[in-house]
């Protein structure tokens, strides 16, 4: 089955072998994205709140490349370096994304690429057409 990369400059590029995202089978399936500033390529500034932020801002751009919007996510990863974090995480996640309810698992690990606090990833069922 074909498969198409998605590219965004408004959202951080790839920091390894790999792509922002990929369409398949009409999903979209996005790369972990951690708070790297799309213009700078570093990370942000500031705690959980800021990260997260970004995170969901690059996110964001990524799903509106493919055609897509939050409302169109099934699933959700949310990898905290400390789930004490993960109320201030969850409120921001929450306050982004409106009334989209998408599926979601949250782990803690270890660390995050450049010492981010947050890393996300998804899969949206892309609309037709």
């Amino acid at each position: 089955m074909p498969h198409q990369r998605i590219e965004t400059e408004t959202a951080p590029a790839a920091i390894g072998p790999y792509s922002q995202a990929i369409v398949a089978g009409g999903f979209l399936y996005t790369a972990g994205q951690i708070a790297l500033d799309p213009v700078t390529g570093k990370v942000v500034e500031g705690g959980i709140v800021e990260q997260t932020a970004r995170v969901l801002a690059n996110l964001s751009a990524v799903l509106a490349k493919a055609g897509a919007s939050w409302a169109d996510v099934v699933k959700t990863t949310v990898y905290l370096v400390d789930l004490a974090e993960f109320p201030v995480m969850n409120e921001i996640y929450g306050k982004h994304l409106g009334s989209a309810r998408p599926a979601r698992s949250t782990v803690q690990v270890e660390a995050l690429p450049r010492g981010g606090l947050v890393e996300i990833d998804l899969i949206a069922l892309l609309p037709a057409g």
